[in-house]
C-alpha cells in the first residue's frame, strides 16, 4: 500500500475523478464486535451470541454491526491519504450509504476510495470521496457511499 500525501486544495484538485487508493485489510474479530456492542449498547444476538447465530441465524455465524464497519473508516482512510498542513478536519456527512453485504466474524475488510469532487468554500475544503468497504474473497462490498470531509488547512 502506498499512502497519498495531500497538503492543500490544489493537491486534492489534481485527483478529482481518480482512485486515491486502497487500505490494508483489517480482520474483524469477535472481541472487536463484542466491544462495539458494549460501546453502543447493541447486544443483538446476531452479533454477540456465536452459538445462537450458528443455529438460528441467516449467516451461519455472528456478523459485525453495520455501524462497526462504518466506524473503521477513519482508521482505514488514514492508510490511504495522509493530509498534512492541516489545522482541522471535520467529518461532515455521508451520502448514499448502502449496507450491501453482511460482514461475518473473522472476515477481512479494506477501504477503497475515489475522489468524486473537491470544492474550496472560502478557505474550507469540502472533499467528497466515493468509498466502498470490500470484503476479502467476496464479490459484493459491505457498504458503499460518499464520505464528505471538511478540511481546514493552515495558511
Amino acid at each position: 500500500m502506498s499512502q497519498l500525501t495531500i497538503g492543500s486544495f490544489e493537491d486534492f484538485e489534481k485527483f478529482i475523478g481518480q482512485d486515491l487508493g486502497t487500505s490494508d485489510f483489517h480482520k474483524i474479530s469477535q472481541p472487536q464486535i463484542n466491544l462495539f456492542a458494549d460501546a453502543t449498547l447493541d447486544h443483538q444476538w446476531i452479533h454477540t451470541d456465536p452459538e445462537r447465530a450458528k443455529s438460528e441465524g441467516a449467516f451461519g455465524d455472528t456478523i459485525a454491526h453495520g455501524y462497526l464497519t462504518l466506524s473503521l473508516v477513519p482508521y482505514l482512510w488514514d492508510q490511504i491519504v495522509e493530509v498534512k498542513n492541516l489545522k482541522m478536519m471535520v467529518n461532515y456527512g455521508i451520502e448514499n450509504l448502502r449496507f450491501a453485504q453482511a460482514v461475518l466474524v473473522n472476515n477481512e475488510v479494506r477501504l477503497h476510495a475515489n475522489l468524486k469532487n473537491v470544492v474550496n468554500l472560502r478557505g474550507t475544503i469540502k472533499a467528497e470521496v466515493n468509498v466502498k468497504l470490500e470484503i476479502k474473497d467476496q464479490r459484493k462490498a459491505a457498504f458503499t457511499g460518499v464520505l464528505v470531509f471538511l478540511y481546514h488547512f493552515n495558511s
